[in-house]
């Protein structure tokens, strides 16, 4: 997939508008009060089965900070595909990370873990691989024209360092993406490792809805994103490969400066889908991806007139009930159907002219992604409210 050299086509996905949060030590569970998605996916009941103890969600992204309060003893060593830019401490380092990584296996803080964000598997393993650049970064030039093939390695990686699930919060919808062959591998790679990959649709609703990739890779859980009325959010992608819709607008994030910000995207939807993934995993490890896939779709909430649709995919996940389905299923001797070598509906836009790996992914490893990096700027870039 060829990405333009003159921006950052691949993006993180999480933007929208950074309203900084009240403090919980002044206001007690005000930040747990504002986490809607905890409530709209019926976490409650999935916990008494769950909390996703045993499995490790690798988060493929700019860094997640490890001593989060709200991320600590969960956040296991990093590994760093980059190389160079910002490092911990910076203002521009693990800002996308660590929200993502909140989202899926925050465990909260202080007394009975009462403050802070609470992840939807608090008791997940978070894998951090470093694959991509903050907005920011002054070294995002260099990424790109050096560090191109750093998502496609990072996969790889961690299937082979023990990931249980892949959160891709990021993603490409320029006008020039297509599919790009070391990552369609990588990805194939994983998912026949027993890897259950999930990446953001995309953040294109309200820019011509183009193609995002790693989202529309055969094998993919693709993300989108609705409000707290179940209602698809206008900015996210509508595509044939949406798969299952999740929280994404209005949501709280953690912050390396300890502080809580409300953000928007795909890329929060992305996170949402891997700790309900790793809740059905922590429940029934034995299931494949493509297994695991088929639940959320059959037992996703809400779902479109039709059974399903390009806006919301099969409907809103529910956690409870794909653990309850999936105890009916066999999971001895079974392998995934990760590559049928089909994409589903019209498929992806014709190849164009074929680029190096680098040229293609260049974007990727340089900036914060297409499906994020709409959301990513103005996300940290947005308004905040002092308390």
């Amino acid at each position: 997939m060829k990405r333009r050299a003159t921006g950052a086509a691949v993006s993180l996905l999480l933007a929208g508008s950074l309203a900084l949060l009240p403090s919980t030590t002044a206001y007690a569970d005000s930040i747990r009060a504002q986490q809607w998605g905890l409530s709209a996916l019926h976490l409650d009941e999935a916990w008494q089965t769950t909390k996703g103890k045993g499995i490790t969600v690798a988060v493929l992204d700019t860094g997640v900070e490890a001593d989060h309060p709200d991320l600590v003893g969960n956040v296991m060593a990093a590994k760093d595909m980059i190389g160079f830019g910002a490092k911990p401490g910076d203002r521009t380092w693990a800002r996308h990370g660590t929200a993502m990584a909140g989202i899926i296996a925050g465990h909260g803080h202080g007394v009975g873990n009462e403050d802070g964000v609470m992840g939807v598997a608090p008791e997940a393993r978070i894998l951090p691989v470093r694959v991509i650049l903050e907005d920011g970064d002054s070294a995002r030039g260099k990424a790109r024209s050096t560090r191109g093939n750093a998502l496609a390695e990072g996969i790889r990686w961690a299937a082979d360092h023990g990931a249980d699930v892949i959160n891709l919060s990021l993603g490409d919808d320029s006008d020039s993406a297509h599919p790009e062959p070391s990552e369609d591998e990588a990805i194939q790679y994983a998912l026949k490792k027993n890897v259950v990959v999930v990446a953001s649709a995309g953040n294109g609703g309200d820019k011509g809805d183009h193609i995002s990739y790693p989202a529309a890779y055969p094998g993919v859980i693709a993300a989108t994103a609705v409000d707290k009325f179940g209602t698809r959010a206008d900015f996210s992608t509508r595509r044939w490969y949406a798969t299952v819709s999740a929280p994404g607008v209005d949501i709280v994030i953690a912050d390396p400066d300890h502080k809580y910000y409300e953000g928007w995207g795909t890329s929060a939807a992305s996170a949402f889908v891997s700790g309900a993934v790793a809740l059905v995993k922590g429940a029934h490890p034995g299931l494949t991806p493509a297994q695991i896939k088929k639940l959320l779709e059959d037992t996703a909430r809400d779902a479109p007139a039709g059974g399903r649709d390009d806006s919301r995919g099969f409907g809103m996940i529910d956690p409870a009930a794909a653990i309850k389905a999936a105890a009916k299923l066999k999971t001895e001797n079974l392998t995934s159907a990760s590559y049928a070598r089909k994409y589903f509906g019209s498929g992806p836009d014709p190849k164009e002219k074929a680029t190096s790996a680098t040229d293609w992914a260049a974007p990727l490893a340089g900036g914060t992604g297409g499906v994020l990096a709409v959301a990513a700027v103005v996300l940290w870039r947005g308004r905040r409210r002092t308390v």
